[in-house]
């Protein structure tokens, strides 16, 4: 039902970006909602089991089956091991789909996007983009303007240093990827040495030089987070702090998260199993609302979590399992308090 929902309402945001596309509906279907769909699964996963065990709880709770359960002799904690083990089984799913299969989906939805939703090329050129990173440990290069269309740059300089002093500096009028040598071919570049002997100078028209960084490192992609798989986030994130990149508590949260979502399941999963067992006159409905309640908590203070670490100085680690320690905290608390 959710996912009914959340299709109608994003095909109806983008209804006139689909006729501007010219696109069929089954093209629009494969190109872009195949890759949606698992999306939204994964984003509404745990929100999907938490109702779900809060429905059919506090139906047996409202028949009286959870008081004869208990009444014959079961203990609440042997009540609640099918609970956990269900969670278990689901949080496994949600983690083996959050590792590998949704990012697969993520690519489809966020390549199309780029091109018919966002309103302009996230990997075309931008006249005002400059880029500045380490190429390795003692490399640091500079670059003026990238043309990701045609692989090419211009405003190039790399300097290296050594006890913190430069040793060596280069600079290009361009620079352009040569797919022939798969490095990078620099034209006009004047090249500088500082040796025991003085300073080297010489000009070269063409030269080709190896960099710790392809064409696919320069192109701008806001959707990259969402499509890499953990090891691919991972190996990301290790190069790009190789190269002194900032702003990487963006990609941190979102790796940290796909395992904390995963656990957020079986949490959820007992929270609602808890709440839901006591049979009260509202009946559903009041553990329904109640469990709306909750999910909207627990989703607001991973927002919450999440904008400070990107925006100010908390952990992103802390920022992702945030939720689940001040859930659990209010489950075990909740779990002390239930009628045993």
């Amino acid at each position: 039902m959710f996912t009914f929902i959340a299709v109608a309402v994003d095909s109806s945001e983008h209804t006139e970006d689909f006729v501007k596309s010219g696109l069929s509906f089954k093209q629009i279907f494969q190109n872009y909602y195949i890759g949606f769909i698992p999306y939204i699964w994964g984003l509404l996963f745990p929100l999907f089991v938490f109702i779900a065990v809060i429905y059919f709880t506090s139906r047996m709770a409202a028949r009286s089956e959870i008081v004869a359960i208990l009444a014959g002799g079961c203990s609440y904690n042997r009540f609640l091991r099918p609970y956990l083990l269900g969670g278990i089984l689901l949080a496994s799913l949600l983690l083996i789909a959050n590792r590998e299969f949704i990012p697969k989906g993520n690519e489809i939805r966020g390549n199309f996007q780029v091109k018919y939703l966002d309103g302009f090329d996230k990997f075309g050129s931008d006249a005002s983009d400059t880029y500045y990173r380490r190429s390795d440990s003692n490399s640091y290069i500079g670059i003026r303007f990238y043309d990701s269309v045609n692989k090419k740059a211009n405003g190039f300089f790399l300097h290296r240093t050594k006890e913190n002093k430069v040793i060596y500096n280069l600079r290009s009028e361009s620079m352009k990827w040569d797919t022939a040598k798969r490095n990078w071919l620099l034209t006009n570049a004047l090249e500088r040495k500082l040796t025991e002997r003085g300073e080297e100078v010489s000009l070269k028209n063409e030269m080709n030089i190896d960099l710790n960084i392809k064409p696919s490192d320069l192109r701008k992609d806001k959707y990259l987070k969402d499509k890499l798989t953990v090891d691919q986030l991972e190996s990301f994130i290790e190069l790009e702090e190789l190269r002194g990149s900032e702003g990487l508590n963006t990609l941190k949260i979102e790796h940290y998260r796909r395992t904390a979502a995963a656990v957020s399941v079986i949490l959820l999963t007992l929270i609602g199993a808890v709440i839901a067992s006591k049979k009260t006159r509202g009946g559903s409905g009041l553990h329904i609302a109640l469990g709306f309640i909750i999910a909207t908590l627990f989703i607001m203070t991973d927002r919450f979590s999440s904008t400070f670490s990107v925006k100010g100085n908390l952990p992103p680690l802390l920022a992702a399992w945030m939720p689940n320690i001040i859930f659990s905290i209010v489950g075990f608390r909740l779990y002390k308090k239930a009628a045993k």
